[in-house]
């Protein structure tokens, strides 16, 4: 699999025009199953300067670039801290996941406060954005018969059913091999996983198809019985730190 120290990303936090609040790897690295040849997803804040946002000109919120480095692909995606804000407040599993990524890149102060605001914006239904992405990934699956997506549909839904469950994000499948209803084949389709990034799912589509439907029940039950709060919390404690983070730049 890829191995992380063989790509200066600081180099490529460096580069940006614009000051980086933080960058982490996100991606098949995050999740647990890299392939030999996975490419890197870095993922990350930066930080526009106050007038891109006040003048007549479209800011550049979101930038996005593809490119091989040092023989790996890179895939690089950073939006300015507003749109990312407003992406939590979106019950938005995916940008929650890039934030609270422990295979951290480049770190600041403004990251580490962010963090601690995190738990404000989840709520009950994120199990929406787990639901619906899981059934995209599961429709891929039985386009293609690739593993790839099958495993992006188990690690999904255990990531929601995880979140419902604890209020705790966690994205690697790996650590959710013990989460109750995990289907047994998982450990087996991860080490296949580790050899190709793409191929077939060696796996009788009955059965995985019948632990995908236990899980979106396991997941909706779990929803339902969710202490989280049907709202986020932290809109003001977000709005304040946005503003504060832009006008001390």
């Amino acid at each position: 699999m890829t191995d992380l120290l063989d790509v200066d990303l600081m180099s490529v936090v460096a580069e940006q025009p614009d000051p980086v609040l933080f960058a982490t790897v996100s991606g098949a690295h995050l999740y647990g199953f890299p392939s030999r040849d996975s490419d890197v997803d870095l993922r990350g804040v930066h930080l526009l300067p106050a007038a891109d946002l006040v003048g007549l000109r479209d800011p550049e919120e979101t930038r996005s670039r593809m490119w091989v480095r040092d023989g790996v692909e890179l895939d690089l995606v950073t939006h300015d801290l507003r749109k990312f804000v407003r992406l939590m407040l979106r019950r938005n599993g995916y940008v929650l996941e890039q934030l609270l990524s422990p295979l951290v890149v480049h770190t600041t102060e403004a990251h580490r406060e962010l963090v601690s605001l995190a738990p404000g914006v989840l709520t009950r239904h994120h199990a929406h954005h787990y639901q619906g992405f899981a059934t995209t990934q599961w429709r891929l699956f039985e386009k293609t018969g690739e593993l790839k997506p099958l495993l992006y549909t188990f690690r999904v839904l255990l990531t929601g059913i995880h979140l419902m469950r604890s209020g705790e994000v966690r994205a690697d499948l790996r650590t959710l091999l013990g989460e109750a209803g995990a289907p047994d084949c998982l450990p087996d389709l991860i080490a296949a996983k580790a050899e190709r990034e793409h191929g077939a799912a060696d796996v009788p589509h009955t059965r995985v198809a019948d632990d995908v439907e236990r899980l979106h029940g396991l997941l909706a039950e779990a929803r339902d019985a969710s202490a989280l709060p049907e709202t986020a919390t932290a809109y003001d404690a977000l709005h304040a730190f946005v503003v504060r983070v832009r006008l001390e730049r």
